[in-house]
């Protein structure tokens, strides 16, 4: 069983969007994990197996308790019942409490479509009937990770003690940031990587007065029961 789920379309998609807040759960005591639907085969360098080894000891890093590859087409994913029904049978046997999807809108298809996979499977994986072998589970809360996303953020997640090793975690993916010749016009370098990371961290950092942060989204008003213990000043 897990605490938390972060679902995302490719390897290393977590490590930019959600690796600090998954380290940091973990530390707490949290059981972590995250489930790649692609193998990022259709990308420029590398293979589907490099990626994948490249995500496990990219899993080292963040501490996670599971991580798995389902191995759905990359760049052609598709929001089918077969696919739904595979990532719901997933959740219901790891039965997280909180799933981190991507936003739901995005320059690339599969990921606001692995977003959309993801809600879906999380509500069908809660219907008794669905499947007769497992037990019904449905996660009690689902976040968004809004970093690509120009909008407002619900809350972020302060991971200034978490961000160099959210870096080393994302460089784990030598065959993506390394320097390789495939795509060398197309991918920045390696010192780019880190500048503009760290640009966005410090963004949102800023505004909750911490050094590095990472955004979220939810879809529901969050409920607050004491107005004075609220945290970040308003001057």
């Amino acid at each position: 069983m897990l605490d938390i789920l972060a679902i995302a379309a490719h390897p290393d998609d977590v490590e930019q969007t959600c690796g600090g807040t998954l380290l940091r759960m973990a530390e707490q005591g949290y059981r972590t994990g995250i489930i790649d639907l692609t193998a990022g085969d259709m990308g420029t360098r590398g293979t589907p197996e490099i990626r994948v080894a490249e995500s496990e000891a990219a899993a080292r890093v963040l501490r996670v308790t599971h991580r798995e590859n389902l191995h759905y087409p990359d760049a052609r994913l598709e929001n089918t019942m077969a696919g739904r029904m595979t990532l719901a049978n997933r959740i219901r046997e790891l039965r997280p409490r909180t799933v981190i999807l991507p936003y739901w809108e995005g320059r690339h298809p599969d990921h606001y479509r692995a977003s959309e996979i993801g809600y879906e499977a999380c509500f069908l994986a809660g219907l008794r009937k669905i499947d007769q072998y497992t037990e019904p589970h449905r996660p009690y809360k689902i976040i968004y990770s809004s970093i690509y996303a120009n909008v407002t953020p619900t809350f972020v997640v302060d991971i200034t003690n978490y961000f160099d090793r959210r870096m080393e975690s994302l460089l784990t993916y030598r065959s993506q940031y390394g320097p390789v010749e495939a795509g060398a016009t197309l991918f920045p370098d390696e010192q780019e990587i880190r500048d503009r990371l760290a640009a966005m961290a410090r963004f949102y950092g800023n505004l909750i007065g911490v050094k590095y942060g990472e955004p979220y989204v939810v879809k529901e008003t969050m409920r607050v029961d004491d107005i004075v213990s609220l945290p970040v000043r308003s001057l």
